[in-house]
C-alpha cells in the first residue's frame, strides 16, 4: 500500500489490452496549416535545446506561438503570405470550413485501420473549442465550434465498439495568458494559476466527463500550480471507475512518484517506462494538419508497422495521431499508413491485442524481433521477412509444441538446441514489415 492517492489503482486490463489508438489534432491552425519540417521533434526534445524546440517547431498547431517568436520560420511565412492576418481570423474561417463536417465519418477509416480506441483533442493550446460547452470562452466571442464535433465522433466511435477518450489542453490556454513560449521556463509561467482559468478548466472536464464519460483522460502540458490535480482525478474516478488518466497533470511530480497516473506518454520517442507507457506522435512531424510535409517527412508504411510491433513488444501502447485539413479531409497518405496498418492486423493482430510484452531480441541474421505472449501462445515479430531459417535465442519450448506463421496453418519445421530456436521458412515469402510466428504448445 502507499500514501499517495490512488497509488494503489491498478492498471485497468482493457488499456493494457487494446494496444493501438488513434489521436486526433484538428484546429483554426489547420487554416495556414504551416510549420517547418526540416528537423524531428523527438531529436530536438533529446537533444534538450528547447529554445530550437520552440522556434523550429514543426507542430503546425503551435502556429501562434511560432508567430509570436521574432524571426522564427512560421512569422517569416506568416508576414510573407498574410501580411497583418490575425490568428483570430483563421478562427472565423475554419467555422465556415468546418461547419459541414460529419466527424463521425472518420470513424469508417479508423476501423479499418485496426484502432481499438479514439481520443480527439477537445480545446488546444488556442483555446478553442470543438464540442457545445454550457461555459463560453469568457476573452474571446466565437471561440466554439458551431456543430458539436466530439458528440458526433464520440457516438459514432462507440457505435463500433472502440473506446473513447478526451484530450483537452489544461496547462495552456493562450486566450488567458498570451504567448510567446521561447523555453521550458517560458513554458512553466505561460500556464495560468488564476482562480479564474481554475475554475474554467475544471469546470470545462466536469462537464466532460459528465456528458462523455471518456475511457480515457488525456491532458497536456501541465495544470493550474493553485489546484491539486487529486481533486480531478478523484471526481473522474468517481464518475469513470474504469478510466485512465496520463501523466501531463505535471510530469515531474508523475515521474518522482509524487502524483498517481496511470500511464506515461513519451512523444516522438519509444523509451519505455516501468510503468504502463502510450507513445504519442503524429504519422509524419506534425500532429495538426501541415502542408509541408512530403516523402522525407513520414517514415514508410513499413517502418510505421514495425514501431507498432516494436512498442508492443516492450509493453507499450501507441496513439497514432490524424491530422485532419479544416475541410474535415483526412490527407490520402495518412489514410495509406493508417489502411495499411489495419490490413497487416487483420492477419496478425492476434500478436498484438490483449497480449502481454516478451521484450526484443536479435536474430542470428541481425534482424529485430519482438516477442508478445498470451497464456498458451508465444509470438514472435520479425522485422521484414527472413528467409530460410529463422534462429533467435528464446527458452525452450514444451516438448510438444507447433511453429505456425500467422496468416497460414502450415506447420513449420522447427528445432531447439543450445539455447536456440530454429524456425525452418516457406520459400519465396513475400515482402512484408513484420513477419510473425505463433509457438503453441
Amino acid at each position: 500500500m502507499t500514501d499517495l492517492p490512488f497509488g494503489d489503482r491498478p492498471l485497468p486490463q482493457w488499456y493494457d489490452d487494446i494496444k493501438f489508438g488513434i489521436f486526433i489534432h484538428w484546429g483554426a491552425w489547420t487554416v495556414p496549416c504551416f510549420a517547418p519540417v526540416d528537423r524531428d521533434m523527438g531529436e530536438m526534445m533529446h537533444a534538450g535545446d528547447w529554445r530550437a524546440v520552440f522556434r523550429n517547431s514543426p507542430y503546425s498547431e503551435w502556429y501562434l506561438n511560432s508567430l509570436e517568436l521574432e524571426g522564427s520560420p512560421v512569422q517569416r511565412h506568416h508576414l510573407e503570405y498574410y501580411g497583418d492576418r490575425t490568428y483570430d481570423s483563421f478562427v472565423e474561417e475554419f467555422h465556415e470550413r468546418s461547419r459541414g463536417v460529419d466527424t463521425a465519418s472518420w470513424v469508417d477509416l479508423f476501423e479499418m485501420a485496426g484502432a481499438r480506441y479514439v481520443v480527439p483533442v477537445t480545446k488546444h493550446h488556442d483555446g478553442f473549442l470543438l464540442w457545445h460547452s454550457d461555459l463560453p470562452n469568457p476573452h474571446r466571442t466565437n471561440w466554439m465550434s458551431e456543430a458539436d464535433h466530439i458528440d458526433r465522433l464520440a457516438t459514432a466511435v462507440r457505435a463500433r465498439g472502440m473506446r473513447f477518450g478526451l484530450y483537452y489542453s489544461g496547462g495552456l490556454d493562450w486566450t488567458f495568458r498570451e504567448p510567446p513560449i521561447r523555453d521550458l521556463r517560458s513554458l512553466i509561467d505561460n500556464i495560468p494559476s488564476t482562480d479564474t482559468y481554475g475554475e474554467y478548466a475544471t469546470a470545462h472536464y466536469h462537464e466532460l466527463i459528465e456528458r462523455f464519460r471518456p475511457d480515457v483522460l488525456w491532458n497536456d502540458i501541465g495544470w493550474p500550480s493553485n489546484l491539486d490535480p487529486n481533486d480531478l482525478l478523484a471526481h473522474y474516478y468517481a464518475q469513470v471507475p474504469h478510466g485512465v488518466v496520463n501523466d501531463r497533470f505535471n510530469m515531474l511530480a508523475t515521474k518522482t512518484g509524487r502524483l498517481h497516473a496511470d500511464f506515461f506518454t513519451p512523444e516522438y520517442s519509444t523509451t519505455a517506462s516501468e510503468k504502463k507507457w502510450e507513445v504519442c506522435r503524429g504519422i509524419g512531424r506534425s500532429f495538426g494538419y501541415n502542408r509541408m510535409e512530403n516523402d522525407s517527412t513520414f517514415p514508410s508504411v513499413d517502418e510505421t508497422i514495425w514501431m507498432l510491433a516494436d512498442i508492443v513488444s516492450r509493453g507499450g501502447n501507441l496513439l497514432l495521431n490524424v491530422g485532419p485539413t479544416a475541410d474535415g479531409v483526412i490527407p490520402m497518405v495518412q489514410a495509406m499508413h493508417l489502411t495499411t496498418l489495419g490490413w497487416w492486423l487483420r492477419v496478425n493482430g492476434e500478436a498484438i491485442f490483449g497480449t502481454r510484452p516478451g521484450g526484443t531480441l536479435t536474430a542470428a541474421d541481425g534482424r529485430p524481433v519482438g516477442m508478445t505472449h498470451t497464456e498458451t501462445t508465444t509470438f514472435l515479430l520479425a522485422k521484414g521477412a527472413p528467409s530460410g531459417e529463422l534462429r533467435v535465442e528464446a527458452p525452450q519450448p514444451s516438448s510438444q509444441w507447433e511453429v505456425r506463421m500467422l496468416g497460414s496453418s502450415r506447420v513449420l519445421p522447427s528445432s531447439w538446441r543450445d539455447g536456440e530456436l530454429r524456425i525452418q521458412l516457406p520459400d519465396h515469402l513475400p515482402p512484408s514489415p513484420v513477419t510473425v510466428f505463433s509457438i503453441e504448445a
